[in-house]
């Protein structure tokens, strides 16, 4: 079965109803053989694509990552990117801000890690928990030492969605391809990966007390994802949302989805004109002489 990104992505100015978009769908695969050939393809296309991207050195690409916990973000990276040249990719994760970045503007720590032309960088969690988590917590603006007359919270929201609408815009011009994908896992597929979590001890140190708090806000989180996404996914800078409950058939949604992304690029090998074509003959000749 051919797998459809489109059937994944956000429109510009759709509303979101996460209820209406399945956690779990029919699988692209009859096997797990058939899983490792497709993943297979996949990562080489992908292997393909980013030597010439690098080549090419015109494009970058930007692939966010945000879900709920236990979503599977940390694996989908790990297979997804497994073929990969290191050399050509980073991964960067975001976790509690530090003292440093908190004397900045939201954005500025992302900033700093975006990726440079030619190279695929990565954020597990990004500068949209502060539309998601800092939502469902509205303390944590508190902390972020901004100025008590521009808290109100009948604005802060959509100016912070504009201020990455604009981000994501100035990224698109200046050759930075911006991929969002929404890892949609269930609520019941997340109690049974964190019962796994601690029934395994190999996998103890993967949860925590906070994990378990979190899910309390399971509702506000689902509020706060359907209006990030519906303000932010934009051509440009479309989200996918990825039924999760299903990891080997994310992958494949993921990794279909960064392939397809690539080759809309039309990405070459750069092209020499006649001087540096002369220059190649000369150092092959060169090459050939005994010494």
């Amino acid at each position: 079965m051919k797998i459809n990104i489109k059937d994944f992505q956000v429109m510009e100015a759709q509303n979101v109803e996460l209820k209406k978009c399945p956690t779990l769908i029919k699988p692209f695969y009859k096997s797990q053989d058939q899983y490792k050939e497709i993943l297979g393809q996949h990562i080489e296309e992908l292997s393909d694509l980013q030597n010439i991207l690098y080549a090419d050195n015109r494009y970058a690409l930007l692939l966010i990552f945000q879900a709920m916990d236990a979503a599977g973000k940390d694996g989908a990276i790990k297979h997804v990117m497994s073929g990969v040249n290191p050399q050509g990719c980073q991964v960067f994760s975001f976790k509690h801000p530090s003292p440093q970045e908190l004397d900045h503007d939201f954005l500025w720590r992302t900033t700093r890690d975006l990726p440079q032309r030619g190279m695929i960088g990565i954020f597990n969690r990004s500068y949209y928990e502060e539309v998601l988590i800092v939502r469902v917590h509205p303390q944590i603006l508190q902390g972020e030492l901004i100025p008590d007359d521009l808290l109100s919270s009948k604005t802060i929201w959509e100016e912070r969605y504009r201020s990455i609408r604009d981000l994501e815009k100035h990224l698109y011009y200046n050759g930075t391809r911006v991929i969002k994908f929404f890892l949609h896992l269930s609520k019941e597929e997340q109690r049974q990966r964190f019962l796994q979590r601690l029934d395994d001890p190999s996998k103890n140190w993967k949860i925590s007390p906070a994990d378990i708090q979190e899910r309390k806000f399971w509702k506000d989180y689902v509020k706060a994802y359907e209006a990030c996404l519906s303000a932010t996914s934009t051509v440009k800078a479309p989200w996918y949302i990825v039924p999760a409950d299903d990891k080997e058939n994310a992958h494949l949604i993921i990794s279909k989805t960064i392939v397809d992304t690539l080759k809309s690029l039309k990405l070459s090998y750069p092209k020499f004109d006649a001087q540096r074509q002369k220059e190649l003959k000369a150092m092959r000749k060169g090459l050939l002489r005994k010494a």
